[in-house]
């Protein structure tokens, strides 16, 4: 079991992607919580049945699956939808995080949670830090019209719909700026990668080793 865990979260767009791909070029396990969503709905799945019991057939594809892009349209316009599609998912997304940093090895992990401000830092005792990938809004609205190729109007309101900067700030231990290069973010990681390791040897070293 690592001797700590990093929480680290980000607005839409922010570069949360390239930061853990960062870590894991460094030999850190990363629990990813949109992998945790998509296993969460599999097709079959207990998770899968309750998002249809509550939204009805409509929120399947022609194959069985979850159609994502409907639910995402549903829930972008609809707050109560929302709330109702995350009280299915974040305890399945949870409990599939904590088991896996449980599980790492290696000095520290990352459990990499889109979510965290909006879900309440509290749900997850047992996240040593949180890291929190900032980016200003204009540069985050900019990124999301080139990534995904929707209007402004959509794109205004998917980072409306989540957390505030300052709520995401506000659970912050450690604050990574990402208005640079994909260089200055590699340079940054590695960084607080060298100062993770340090952090959780202390730790390790103050539980009287492993």
């Amino acid at each position: 079991m690592v001797a700590l865990v990093i929480g680290l979260t980000g607005g839409i767009a922010s570069g949360k992607s390239a930061a853990t791909a960062a870590f894991e070029r460094r030999g850190i396990v990363v629990a990813d919580a949109d992998l945790a969503a998509h296993a969460a709905v599999a097709r079959g799945s207990e998770g899968l049945a309750e998002v249809v019991a509550a939204f009805g057939p409509e929120a399947l594809a022609a194959d069985g699956t979850l159609d994502r892009a409907a639910m995402r349209r549903r829930i972008f316009a609809d707050p109560d939808a929302r709330a109702r599609l995350e009280a299915i998912l974040h305890p399945r997304i949870r409990l599939v995080l904590q088991t896996a940093c449980e599980a790492a090895s290696g000095p520290y992990a990352v459990a990499a949670i889109p979510l965290l401000a909006e879900g309440g830092r509290d749900r997850y005792p047992w996240l040593h830090r949180v890291l929190v990938i900032d980016v200003p809004v204009d540069v985050q609205l900019a990124r999301l019209l080139r990534r995904d190729g929707i209007d402004e109007a959509l794109a205004t309101k998917m980072i409306g719909a989540q957390a505030s900067r300052e709520a995401r700030l506000g659970i912050a231990d450690d604050v990574f700026v990402n208005d640079d290069s994909l260089e200055a973010l590699d340079a940054r990681i590695g960084a607080l990668d060298a100062r993770y390791r340090a952090l959780a040897a202390a730790r390790d070293e103050a539980a009287g080793g492993r």
